[in-house]
C-alpha cells in the first residue's frame, strides 16, 4: 500500500474534523442561497471548493461551517440568521449526507451513521452587536464557536489585521468570553491580534480554539499564531487547526501579497478592491511577477511545528475551503486533506497522532467546553452586562 491508501484507510475510521468551511457565505454571493443552482449533492468544482461527492473523496467526517457575515454589513444580525438558515437546509436538503450536531457525543454518533456532522460557528465578535442576549441566541440556533473578531476589530476586541484600540479585550471582551464557557460555545482566536489571544487565555476557564490558523514562527504573518501563545494551548487544553491559505502559510506568498496590495494602493486603488479596473491592474501585476505557490509539504511544515511547541494533542485541520481565492498546489478543494495525511505519514507521523490530528482533539475540545458549562450553568446566572456599563 502507498501513504496515500494507508491515509484513505486512516480517514475511513477517524475522519476529518475540519474547523472552518465558508460555503455558505459562498452560496449567499454566489447564488443568493438558490440551492438547486448550486447543488452541493453534484459536482461544483467549476464554482466551489465543496460538495459532497468531495467531502467524501477528502475523507471528512465532521464540518464547522462558517456562519460569517462582512463587518460592515448593515444589519449583521438578520445576515447571520440567514447564514444559519442556509447551513440548515443544506442539512435539510441532504439528510443521507449531512447531519447536525451539537455536541461532541452527537459528533460520535453522526460518525457511526456514517454521515458528516454539521457544527455551526460564527465567524466575528461583530455577529452579536455588543449584546450578550445575542450571543445565547446564536447558541440557541446551533452556533458552537465565535470568532472574537474578523479582519477588522470590534468594539471590545483588537483584531489581527486592523490598528489596535483596547490592547487586547475590553472588561466587556472578557465578559463574553465568560458568557462563551458559560453556554459550552468555545472561544475562537483566529483572526484576533496576538494581545487578544493572551487576554482570552487569561479569562477563559474552558478550552480555547484557532479554527483556522497556522505558526507565526514559520510564517511571519499577523494571522497566524506566536510560539508564546502555542505554548500556552497544553494547560488551557484547547487546539490549533492549521489552515491552508498560501498567503498565511507560505512566506513568499505573504511578501507576494504584500507587494501586490502596495502596487494597487499605488495606483489609487483600496488593496481589497475588486472592481474590473483593480483586478485589471491585478492580473498585470501577477503576470510580470507570478504568485508563489504553496504547496501539501508547506502545510505539514506548520504541522510539524506546531506539533514540537504545543504538542500533538492540541492540532486540528481548518482549511478555510470558500473563503479563499488560493489554494495550496494538492490540497487543491476539500477533497485533498488524504494527501496532507499521507505527507505527515511519510514525515513519520504515527496512526495515534493523525488520529489525533483528524478527529479526536477537536471532539474532545468541545466536550471539554460542555464539561465546564455544566459546572458553570450550576453557579452563574446569564450575563446581561453591557458594553455602556463595563466599558463606559
Amino acid at each position: 500500500m502507498t501513504s496515500l491508501d494507508d491515509a484513505r484507510a486512516l480517514l475511513a475510521e477517524f475522519p476529518v474534523v475540519d474547523g472552518h468551511n465558508d460555503l455558505p457565505w459562498a452560496l449567499r454571493e454566489q447564488v443568493s442561497y438558490d440551492l438547486d443552482a448550486r447543488d452541493i449533492a453534484d459536482d461544483q468544482s467549476a464554482h466551489l471548493h465543496t460538495d459532497i461527492p468531495r467531502l467524501r473523496a477528502g475523507g471528512v467526517g465532521a464540518q464547522f461551517w462558517s456562519v460569517y457575515v462582512r463587518a460592515d454589513a448593515p444589519d449583521p444580525v438578520p445576515a447571520t440568521l440567514e447564514q444559519i438558515d442556509c447551513v440548515r437546509q443544506l442539512i435539510d436538503r441532504h439528510p443521507r449526507d449531512l447531519a447536525s450536531a451539537l455536541t461532541a457525543a452527537d459528533m460520535e454518533a453522526v460518525r457511526r451513521e456514517g454521515r458528516i456532522a454539521s457544527l455551526m460557528g460564527a465567524e466575528g465578535g461583530h455577529s452579536i452587536a455588543n449584546s450578550l442576549g445575542t450571543l445565547r441566541g446564536l447558541y440557541d440556533l446551533g452556533v458552537r464557536y465565535l470568532t472574537l473578531t474578523h479582519n477588522f476589530n470590534v468594539a471590545w476586541a483588537d483584531s489581527a489585521t486592523d490598528e489596535p484600540a483596547v490592547g487586547g479585550l475590553s472588561a466587556f471582551g472578557r465578559e463574553v468570553v465568560r458568557e462563551m464557557n458559560r453556554l459550552g460555545m468555545l472561544v475562537d482566536l483566529s483572526h484576533v491580534a496576538a494581545t487578544t489571544m493572551r487576554d482570552a487565555l487569561d479569562t477563559s476557564t474552558a478550552p480555547v480554539i484557532f479554527s483556522h490558523s497556522s505558526a507565526r514562527a514559520v510564517c511571519d504573518h499577523p494571522r497566524n499564531i506566536p510560539d508564546d501563545v502555542l505554548e500556552r494551548l497544553p494547560a488551557n487544553g484547547g487546539v490549533a487547526m492549521v489552515t491552508f491559505v498560501p498567503k498565511f502559510v507560505l512566506q513568499a506568498a505573504v511578501d507576494w501579497t504584500a507587494a501586490a496590495d502596495e502596487n494597487l494602493r499605488a495606483h489609487g486603488f483600496h488593496h481589497l478592491d475588486t472592481s474590473p479596473e483593480a483586478m485589471k491592474l491585478h492580473r498585470a501585476f501577477e503576470e510580470s511577477r507570478p504568485r508563489p505557490v504553496a504547496t501539501v509539504a508547506t502545510v505539514a511544515d506548520h504541522l510539524d511545528h506546531m506539533r514540537e511547541v504545543a504538542g500533538i494533542d492540541h492540532l486540528g485541520i481548518g482549511g478555510d475551503y470558500d473563503g479563499t481565492a488560493f489554494t495550496p498546489d494538492g490540497l487543491d478543494d476539500v477533497s485533498g486533506y488524504p494527501r496532507l495525511v499521507a505527507e505527515l505519514l511519510d514525515r513519520g507521523w504515527s496512526r495515534a497522532d493523525l488520529a489525533k490530528l483528524t478527529w479526536q482533539n477537536a471532539v474532545r475540545v468541545l466536550g471539554a467546553a460542555e464539561d465546564v458549562a455544566r459546572d458553570l450553568r450550576a453557579t452563574r446566572a446569564p450575563s446581561n452586562a453591557t458594553i455602556e456599563a463595563l466599558d463606559g
